[in-house]
Formats: C-alpha cells, structure tokens, sequence
C-alpha cells in the first residue's frame, strides 16, 4: 500500500473559516502574536493569553470541516495516509483522518505550565485563571508558542522520510522546523503543492503545482489518486 504523506497550513481550514495572522500583516484577530503566542506573553499576562485561546476554541468547535479536509480522509480507503499539520484545529480528525501529529499543538487541549507531559482533554471551550493541573500548576494552552521547541518534529521526520506522495497544502513553507520536513522526503517520492498563492522561492523540490483553493485543488487531487 503506498504511503502517502499530506503536510498542511493555514489555508487548509481557511475555508472553514479559520484565519491565521500571516493573513493580516502579523495580527491575528486583532492582536499583536507576541502578546498572545509566545512564553514572555504568558508571564507578562496569562488571562490575556487565555481569553485569546478561548475565542479561538469557539472559533474552532463552531468551524465544520470543509471539502479538502473531508476528501483527505476519503484516501484512507485506499492508501496509508499520514497527516501533518501546524493547524491547532481538530477539523481533521473530524472529517474522519485517524492519523494526524499536530506539530504546533491542539487548541482543544491544555497542558500543565510545570510539567510538558501532562496534557488534558478540554470539555468545553473555556480555560480560566485558578485552572490547575494535578501538581497544583496553573493550566496553559497546548500550544507551541513562538520561541519554544517544536517536540512532534522528531515524530513526522521518519514518516516523511517513508513517503511515496508528499502533498503539501495551504502553507508557504516559510515557517521552520515545520517546512523543513520536505527535505527528508524520498528522492522517488511524487511531490504536490497546493496553494492558490505563487510558491515563495524556487520550485527546488520539483513540486507539481495546483495553483487552487484546498477546497478546489483537494479533491480534484484525491480524486485522481484513488483512480
């Protein structure tokens, strides 16, 4: 069974109505990313960090999967599909994907401020101040903040390295660790990007272009794979 391994961005769920701040000269919903996504952030002002977090997780459980993330959940009929994505969003594993690493964190997750391993389910979309982890810490969300490591890279680089596809979707693979990964993709492995927007740079990975929407460009894709 071919091993097929999708790498996805922002505008992968931009069509379900999620925005992200590379939209909008560095702001996301109005605020600065240094006030709300990064460590001096949360010291400085952590109900600041967490109001922020709790309007996206609104955001996010009102947000329905859109026809991209719906078709790639289709490939698992056929292939052995890996998801990678930096979205915090839970869209596609709702859509149906069973294999997804979230290199950048979950929204719909909080983890302690003391300790990195003890990471919770959230049942609702809000996280107050006093919210505390079993050590007595207080609850941050579960996510990869600017200036902090990226722990799931270690995960997605050996799948990535075992693809026979590599479909990159919605992201200018400007953001690192994360597009780095296409540098460990097989030398044999067929190579898509689809993205509405000029790819930044050479085509040094030799992609074939899709310039479309994901919610155009996807399903067109997974439609010719399965046949």
């Amino acid at each position: 069974m071919k091993r097929i391994v999708i790498l996805t961005g922002a505008g992968m769920s931009a069509e379900s109505g999620l925005k992200t701040f590379r939209d909008s000269d560095g702001l996301w919903e109005n605020h600065n990313v240094y006030d709300v996504a990064t460590p001096d952030a949360w010291h400085r002002d952590p109900a600041l960090v967490l109001n922020f977090y709790n309007d996206r997780r609104k955001q996010v459980l009102e947000a329905k999967p859109n026809k991209a993330h719906l078709a790639l959940a289709k490939l698992e009929e056929k292939y052995d599909v890996n998801i990678i994505t930096q979205n915090i969003d839970d869209l596609h594993e709702r859509a149906g994907s069973t294999h997804v690493i979230h290199l950048h964190g979950e929204v719909n997750k909080a983890r302690s401020s003391v300790d990195p391993t003890l990471v919770y389910e959230l049942d609702n979309w809000e996280m107050k101040m006093g919210d505390t982890c079993e050590k007595g810490s207080q609850l941050r969300p579960h996510i990869v903040w600017f200036g902090e490591a990226v722990p799931m890279i270690e995960k997605a680089i050996p799948i990535v390295e075992m693809a026979d596809v590599v479909i990159v979707i919605g992201t200018s693979l400007s953001v690192y660790p994360a597009a780095g990964l296409v540098n460990y993709a097989p030398p044999f492995a067929e190579k898509y990007y689809i993205d509405p927007k000029e790819l930044e740079g050479k085509n040094i990975y030799d992609f074939k272009i899709i310039k479309e929407k994901a919610g155009v460009g996807v399903p067109d894709l997974v439609e010719q794979l399965i046949k």
